[in-house]
């Protein structure tokens, strides 16, 4: 049976005008859309800022080349949920011998913290540019809300934060219109592609692949199209496995749209680091922040104001799905009971993780650790990481035991070996060059 929104939306589309089926797709939205706009995090934010910044419009074809790759890999985890019934570690245990479980989970937690704790600190360096508080104080204020929303808030009133937090990307779609840009030479870079096989650019580009094809969000969509599932009153297994093509047709819609506005901020940011910063000579950003000051001078106080606001919007969306992705991971590995829709007296163990997570990303930023460099990094890690978990997602998604009638297609085949073959050649590429010196 097909979900009651998802029914209710087709019947709404069917008799509405032009207006109102616009209108019904923008209340269709959910986990994609989140899911898609968490992806410009502050680690992503200072990814794209390097990239424009170290090589102009060079590397805009990645916004289009990456567009449906990431597509087709979420599309892959939201149907592997719908299908099971259950996220994607809790297919894998079901699935596969415990040592992938594992192997998978432990890679998940490990880019997860890296990528939290840069975040955060991102996040109160960006606050702290905005308000003269303490990068401290802002660190440990940040650091309580978001796990006090994620633990205290309901998960309905919950999922209608985080989808007003999507407007956050907005801020970046407003900075290029506020400064000069050569929109001819912006359109050629983002066309045809430009390929340098020299160290710096093989690290940015394994770094752009790990910040926008993240492992976190391979758990976060599985995980959150269940939590839809269960609020629709799915509350068993049996209820939740099998998918229909209506409830196909809205996952799909909504997973495309989020993938697509990720790219869009993505490409946005990238073009305002090349028409400012890299025109400028200014070259090694390596963080949102950095960025963000690097602005003011050049395009002035209302881009640098927007461009910082972003950074802490962003970051209060990726947060949470960071540190809920990897709760979910854990908690299905080990059987315990987990879901946002839970309390925290319901499902104590859940979150429990959701707030060791949370804290071992704000002790990272207390150790002596480069907030600047972690941010970066991050995301390279992110890269070195996907490929394991992708070739594990595409054997769940052709396998019919596991499948039945929704194995992959020719086309979400092709998008996810493509996927898992640039990610494993980027990452091979970059452990090469790392060890090679070259």
């Amino acid at each position: 049976m097909p979900s009651s929104k998802a029914q209710e939306s087709e019947r709404q589309v069917k008799r509405s005008g032009p207006l109102g089926k616009l209108q019904v797709y923008a209340r269709s939205l959910g986990p994609g859309l989140i899911t898609g706009a968490s992806d410009d995090d502050p680690s992503g934010i200072g990814t794209y800022s390097q990239t424009g910044a170290q090589f102009g419009y060079a590397q805009l074809w990645t916004t289009l080349f990456t567009f449906p790759l990431m597509a087709g890999i979420q599309e892959i985890c939201a149907r592997i949920a719908l299908q099971t019934g259950g996220g994607l570690a809790e297919t894998i245990r079901k699935g596969y011998p415990k040592p992938v479980l594992y192997f998978s989970v432990f890679l998940l937690f490990i880019a997860n913290t890296v990528n939290l704790g840069a975040d955060l600190g991102a996040m109160a360096a960006a606050a702290q540019l905005l308000v003269g508080v303490p990068f401290f104080v802002w660190l440990v204020a940040l650091t309580l809300i978001g796990v006090i929303l994620e633990i205290f808030v309901d998960y309905k009133h919950y999922a209608r934060v985080l989808r007003f937090l999507t407007f956050s990307l907005f801020a970046y779609f407003l900075v290029p219109f506020v400064s000069q840009h050569d929109w001819g030479r912006a359109l050629r870079g983002t066309l045809v592609p430009t390929i340098a096989l020299d160290r710096d650019y093989i690290l940015n580009l394994v770094a752009i692949l790990g910040t926008t094809i993240s492992p976190y969000l391979f758990f976060w969509q599985a995980s959150q199209e269940i939590e839809e599932e269960i609020g629709e009153g799915k509350t068993t297994l049996r209820e939740r496995q099998g998918v229909t093509p209506v409830e196909l047709k809205w996952m799909r819609t909504d997973v495309t749209f989020g993938m697509w506005f990720s790219n869009l901020g993505m490409w946005f940011i990238m073009v305002t680091a090349a028409a400012t910063l890299f025109r400028h000579g200014i070259t090694n950003i390596d963080s949102a922040p950095k960025a963000a000051e690097a602005l003011r001078p050049i395009a002035g106080d209302f881009a640098y104001l927007l461009f910082a606001v972003g950074i802490v919007g962003t970051g209060f969306l990726a947060v949470p799905i960071l540190a809920g992705s990897a709760a979910y991971a854990i908690a299905e590995t080990f059987k315990l009971r987990e879901g946002l829709y839970l309390k925290l007296r319901q499902a104590p163990g859940f979150y429990a993780i959701i707030a060791f997570s949370t804290f071992l990303g704000f002790a990272m930023n207390l150790i002596g650790i480069n907030p600047i460099q972690a941010l970066y990094y991050a995301a390279v890690l992110n890269g070195i990481v996907a490929p394991p978990l992708l070739l594990i997602i595409m054997l769940i998604a052709n396998d019919r035991k596991i499948m039945k009638d929704q194995v992959n297609g020719r086309v979400s085949n092709a998008l996810g070996w493509i996927s898992t073959l640039a990610m494993t050649l980027a990452a091979a590429a970059l452990l090469v060059s790392l060890a090679t010196g070259l």
